[in-house]
This record gives C-alpha cells, sequence and structure tokens, in this order.
C-alpha cells in the first residue's frame, strides 16, 4: 500500500518520540512522551483534552506542566498548534506539511485538509507587499454533520461570527 504524501508526513509523526524529542534539543519525559503519544491517535485537541489524558495515564500532572510541554513541543516543531477563532487552541502531530482545516463554528471539531491545490504554499496572494511567502494557513468554517443533524445550527449559517454582530 502507498500512502500519500501527507498521511506519509503524519505517519512518520508518529515514530519514536523519545527520538523526535532528542532531535529536537529536548529531554525525554514521562509528560512530553504521554502527550505525544496521545496526540497522535487524538489529533486537533485542546490543552484541556491533554491534560485529562496524560492525567489518566500518568497520575497527578499539573496543568501548567501539560501547557509547558504542549509549548516547547510546539516551538521545537513537534507539535503544530492552530488557533481557530472564537475557539481554544487546538495542537496535533501533524507538522511536516502545509495542510489546512475544516472548523465546526458551533461545537469546534476540526478535521484536516489536504493543500488546496499545488505545492506549499498552497494559495499565492495577489500581493505579497515585498514578503517571503513559505506557507499558507487556511481555516474552512462551516457545520460539523453532528451539528448540522442535531439541529443546533443557527439560522445564519453561512455567515461568519464577526459579520454578524
Amino acid at each position: 500500500m502507498t500512502l500519500s504524501a501527507a498521511e506519509s508526513n503524519h505517519a512518520t509523526s508518529a515514530d519514536d518520540p523519545r527520538e523526535r524529542l532528542r532531535a529536537a534539543g529536548l529531554r525525554v519525559t514521562k509528560p512530553r512522551l504521554a502527550v505525544l503519544r496521545w496526540l497522535v491517535g487524538h489529533p486537533h485537541a485542546t490543552a484541556d483534552q491533554v491534560a485529562t489524558a496524560v492525567r489518566r495515564q500518568l497520575g497527578s500532572v499539573s496543568t501548567q506542566a501539560v501547557y509547558d510541554v504542549l509549548n516547547a513541543c510546539s516551538n521545537a516543531g513537534l507539535l503544530r498548534r492552530i488557533e481557530p477563532a472564537g475557539h481554544p487552541a487546538r495542537f496535533e502531530t501533524r507538522t511536516a506539511d502545509n495542510h489546512h482545516h475544516l472548523v465546526c463554528r458551533n461545537c469546534g471539531r476540526t478535521e484536516d485538509v489536504d493543500c488546496v491545490h499545488g505545492e506549499a504554499p498552497c494559495l499565492t496572494p495577489s500581493s505579497t507587499s515585498g514578503y517571503e511567502v513559505d506557507e499558507a494557513e487556511v481555516v474552512f468554517w462551516g457545520y460539523c454533520p453532528d451539528c448540522r443533524s442535531s439541529a443546533t445550527v443557527p439560522e445564519e449559517s453561512g455567515r461568519h461570527d464577526e459579520e454578524r454582530s
């Protein structure tokens, strides 16, 4: 079976978290290992979700320790932090490509979307204002299937929250 580039990059992110931490210049600790391992199977998790899961695995771990791990791993490029407007930051291990996200306006559920077209950056701005563009971050907003089927979608579902004010 041949993996797509995105699947290959995602699978690579799960390989040996001890080595990934060392290669990034970070000490290997139980909280760091627990966070990285858990996020592989639970992409787009919030810090609170990660903390709850890590506590189940390790017992007593402070919320601050989990935030410190998330920040250190994000800064080292081991995790990607996404911050959809109006929703808590989410973390994922898929860092080696220029993918985008679908975000539910109601519940915040987040899904990966592979690059829209072509190679990174996926989109070319009409003007770069002198910037050297090396990445495009796109967030597609809408309502997930669960929210649509449970009738929690507001009547004005086609407009962004800021436009409603």
